[in-house]
């Protein structure tokens, strides 16, 4: 999943996917700046993912979007939700995702 938003009059793009972590399912996210890296040191987000009263946190600088997804997220440079996780954020049965991923971006001076 995918989801581009403008902020500070410039683009980023939240990623959002699932993959194979060795045998473990999981789930990742991050976000990645539409520009060159030295652009993207100029700012910090962070994410957020939780519930039943609790959360998961990540805070990083974006990537820029010349770096593929594949690279960030090999890199571990990202939100790492293990799928059994994300079923008990999800709450009730476990068998339905349901995540809600928050975040923030802000411009470092």
């Amino acid at each position: 999943m995918l989801t581009v938003f403008s902020c500070f009059g410039q683009y980023f793009c939240l990623h959002f996917e699932a993959f194979q972590l060795g045998t473990s399912p999981v789930y990742v996210a991050f976000l990645r700046f539409m520009g060159d890296d030295d652009e993207a040191k100029n700012y910090t987000y962070s994410l957020e993912v939780g519930g039943k009263g609790r959360k998961m946190t990540w805070q990083g600088i974006p990537r820029s979007i010349r770096d593929s997804h594949r690279k960030v997220r090999d890199s571990f440079d990202c939100l790492i939700i293990q799928r059994s996780i994300a079923l008990f954020f999800s709450g009730r049965d476990r068998k339905e995702l349901k995540l809600r991923v928050t975040g923030r971006i802000w411009k470092e001076q």
